[in-house]
């Protein structure tokens, strides 16, 4: 019997086949797991997609607690998974062990394996009346038949980073106008390689990140600055270099506002490992990242190539199965890095040499990118490169720990991503990969991130990432 003061929670197949640890996300509630859901989970368990993949690791999970119990464990009575969860969960949890013959209304067929489970939870609503049952699914059409029964459902919450994308770390904050007045008194500045220096102490410094970017628009005294590091008490901010101005260039490009010039700092700083770019169409998140990895393997040769990789999943219909290599097959989806390339070439080639220094400069950058397919990452190590994730609002948290966990010594790793444009069945803006990650590092000092907000693509495309 669920403990009366504890929820008890219905999971439906996607909820396991989303999040195989989702069984240890419940804290101290109980979970119910319908005959139907483990019949489903059997059905999905072949294949080597990420789904096919995730119910085999749900079986396993569930294997596990039950094993942990032993052979004379009472299922009816349900089984802790406090051991099992190491802590993390202490509920129950429940398997079906009656057949369970709840009429449903004539409008639903019991031969659908959602309506199985909607039978289950009506007849647990019954049963326990005194326990909250609640069915947790990610198929919206089925929680919007268990209301309509009278029965609670709700979405499974626990993936996701933030609730509200808009509370996702910016990279950058802007200081009140008063910032000179309030902190100079306590603040020390020295010149060190050309920039301004600052130790800053106040009540601010304590919301500051490893790496945040501060802004203060001040007629007398302007400041773009990066932090540095962080004490108690205490933060060493230092001034970043200009990228807008001509003469520090990188690879023709200059930046074109305030977010892309913060940009250029992290993707040229051989301190920062990690990085994270996000903004919407035409704001300059490609063009930036391969000039920067273009300058710094070619020019500086601090990075041995460039590495690509993007999820395939298509906005449209499938065009089917393509022919040739991992790269050929990989081309359609690299329309970006071409344009990009097109952009860069002259201006890498600096008009030098006419078509023959265009030409010329093509078949060396191509000799130093690689398109790779995320199909083939599991067990790389990637030495030395500056390796780019593109259009990573498409991957889940899982898939994301996979391709980062393949940087080796001396590599760099940028994420590129549009949490507006999400493709992938069951990711949101608050479940995607790139905002886990955002999260998870914004307080590693060897990692970075800014959100690019103008649009520099062209005032066409400006205005219509604004009003579409």
């Amino acid at each position: 019997m669920p403990d009366a003061a504890r929820k008890l929670f219905v999971l439906d197949t996607n909820v396991l086949m989303h999040d195989p640890t989702s069984l240890f996300r419940f804290e101290e509630h109980d979970l119910f797991i319908p005959m139907m859901t483990l019949e489903e989970l059997d059905a999905n368990k072949k294949g080597l997609t990420e789904v096919a993949r995730n119910a085999r690791q749900a079986s396993r999970m569930l294997d596990d607690i039950v094993s942990r119990a032993g052979i004379h464990a009472d299922m009816r009575g349900g089984i802790a998974l406090h051991e099992a969860s190491n802590g993390q969960a202490t509920g129950t949890l429940f398997f079906q062990t009656d057949a369970i013959t709840r009429p449903l209304p004539a409008a639903l067929p019991t031969a659908k394996g959602d309506n199985h489970i909607l039978a289950v939870l009506m007849h647990l609503a019954e049963a326990h009346a005194d326990v909250p049952v609640i069915l947790v699914s990610k198929d919206i059409n089925m929680r919007i038949k268990a209301r309509a029964l009278g029965l609670a459902a709700q979405d499974y919450f626990n993936d996701k980073t933030l609730e509200d994308s808009d509370l996702l770390y910016a990279g950058a904050e802007q200081l009140p106008s008063d910032f000179w007045q309030s902190h100079g008194r306590d603040m020390r500045s020295w010149k060190e390689d050309g920039q301004t220096h600052y130790l800053v102490r106040g009540e601010r410094v304590a919301g500051w990140l490893p790496n945040e970017f501060l802004f203060l628009d001040d007629e007398a005294a302007p400041l773009t600055a990066r932090v540095c590091g962080l004490e108690e008490g205490a933060a060493h901010i230092r001034t970043i270099t200009d990228y807008a101005h001509p003469r520090n260039q990188v690879w023709g490009i200059t930046a074109r506002n305030r977010e892309q010039n913060c940009a250029l700092n992290l993707l040229m700083d051989p301190e920062i490992d990690f990085v994270t770019l996000l903004g919407q169409a035409g704001t300059g998140k490609t063009l930036l990242t391969l000039a920067a990895g273009l300058a710094q393997v070619l020019d500086t040769r601090r990075y041995a190539e460039i590495i690509i990789t993007r999820v395939t999943v298509s906005v449209g219909e499938d065009i089917g199965f393509l022919p040739g290599t991992e790269e050929e097959k990989m081309a359609p989806w690299m329309g970006a890095l071409e344009d990009t390339l097109d952009v860069l070439h002259g201006a890498g080639a600096g008009g030098a040499g006419g078509d023959w220094g265009r030409a010329a400069t093509r078949d060396l950058v191509g000799s130093k990118i690689r398109i790779k397919s995320l199909n083939f990452m599991r067990g790389r190590t990637f030495l030395n490169k500056f390796l780019i994730i593109d259009e990573a609002q498409n991957l889940t948290p899982k898939q994301m720990k996979t391709l980062i966990t393949r940087a080796g010594p001396g590599t760099k790793v940028v994420c590129l991503g549009n949490l507006a444009q999400i493709d992938t069945p069951y990711l949101t803006e608050g479940s995607s990969g790139l905002s886990y990650v955002v999260d998870r590092f914004k307080d590693w000092p060897h990692a970075g991130h800014i959100t690019l907000q103008r649009g520099e693509r062209s005032r066409l495309a400006d205005y219509a990432s604004g009003v579409l």
